[in-house]
C-alpha cells in the first residue's frame, strides 16, 4: 500500500525486531492514517527536496516491539514518528533542513559525530495536534543516553 509517492506502508511498518522475536507489529486504521500524515508532512518533502532515497529505519513500532527496545512510550508506537537518513547525506544537514523548512513535533539528532557523514540518525515525529517543533541532539554522556537542546554537533 502506497501512502505517498514514494513511501510504502510495509517500509514505514518494517521491523527487524518483530521478526526476530516473532512479535506482531501490524498497525490498526489509526496508526496507517498517522503514518499517512508523517509521510505527507515530513518524509516526502524530505525525498522531493533532496531527490533521493531516504531510508527509514524505524517507523511504526507496537507496544510490544517498542518494549522489547527499552521504551515503554513513543510516537513510534502511534504511527506519529520515524528514524531516517538519507546515505551520504550527514544527518545533521538532514536534521538542520527539517527544523529549518518544515513542521514537525519532535526532531532529534541522534548519536551524529561530527565528521562521519553517515553516523547517527535523525528521528522525527509529526503529531498534527501538536506541532511544537521541538528540537533535541541525543548524545551519550558516561554511558546514558542525554537530549540536549537544539542541534549540536
Amino acid at each position: 500500500m502506497n501512502l505517498t509517492k514514494n513511501f510504502t506502508l510495509n517500509e514505514l511498518t518494517q521491523s527487524e525486531t518483530a521478526l526476530r522475536k516473532g512479535i506482531n507489529n501490524v498497525p490498526t486504521q489509526d496508526v496507517i492514517s498517522a503514518l499517512q500524515t508523517l509521510a505527507v508532512n515530513v518524509l516526502q518533502p524530505v525525498r522531493e527536496h533532496y531527490g533521493k532515497g531516504v531510508k527509514v529505519t524505524s517507523g511504526y513500532r507496537s507496544p510490544e516491539v517498542n518494549g522489547s527496545v527499552g521504551s515503554k512510550t513513543s510516537d513510534h508506537c502511534k504511527g506519529q514518528a520515524a528514524d531516517i537518513e538519507i546515505p551520504g547525506l550527514p544527518n545533521l544537514e538532514l536534521a538542520q533542513y527539517i527544523k529549518d523548512t518544515l513542521q514537525f513535533t519532535q526532531l532529534i539528532l541522534e548519536f551524529y559525530t561530527p565528521g562521519v557523514t553517515d553516523s547517527g540518525w535523525v528521528h522525527v515525529s509529526y503529531d498534527p495536534a501538536n506541532l511544537k517543533c521541538q528540537v533535541l541532539t541525543a548524545v551519550k554522556q558516561d554511558g546514558k543516553t542525554v537530549y540536549l537542546p537544539g542541534l549540536v554537533a
